[in-house]
């Protein structure tokens, strides 16, 4: 991983975020990647249809987040895959990554379809996959936390 000029890494949490509860999942899962605990991370927020080849090359680390869409994760995210694939291929393998995914009643769909693409990247998996179904209670909310948390102590370099 590279510094950047002032010493620090950067974790690009890249999300589609289109209701109020995957808005939440996002608030708790950047709430964690920015824990005052953790130094030597900056974190970068871009919603997955503005998320771009310089973005993720100038990362040292991801978070992706999407909606479960009839199995799959959601377009948005898929179109950010389609975008930077090959253009990072090869460039990012080995950076740490972590996923959080929600849906309705499934989500095992829309994690085996991120999995395919991030291990097609040569990511390295930080932290177990985030799957949330039904409501966001406090229990969801502290594994986003801890999800976030635990990438960006990665990427600072700290585990």
């Amino acid at each position: 991983m590279s510094d950047g000029p002032d010493g620090t890494r950067t974790l690009l949490v890249v999300h589609h975020t289109p209701s109020p509860p995957t808005r939440e999942i996002l608030e708790a899962v950047l709430a964690g990647a920015n824990d005052p605990e953790i130094t030597g991370v900056t974190v970068r927020a871009v919603p997955a249809l503005g998320a771009t080849v310089p973005d993720v090359l100038a990362a040292d680390g991801y978070l992706f987040g999407t909606t479960a869409n009839f199995g799959y994760m959601s377009g948005a995210l898929k179109h950010f895959f389609d975008t930077v694939y090959y253009p990072c291929l090869d460039a990012v393998a080995g950076r740490p990554y972590g996923l959080w995914v929600h849906g309705n009643n499934d989500t095992a769909g829309a994690v085996a379809s991120v999995r395919k693409l991030v291990v097609g990247l040569g990511l390295t998996q930080a932290a177990g996959d985030v799957e949330i179904t039904g409501p966001i209670d406090a229990g969801v909310r502290e594994r986003c936390y801890e999800l976030g948390a635990t990438v960006a102590v990665t990427v600072a370099g700290e585990l």
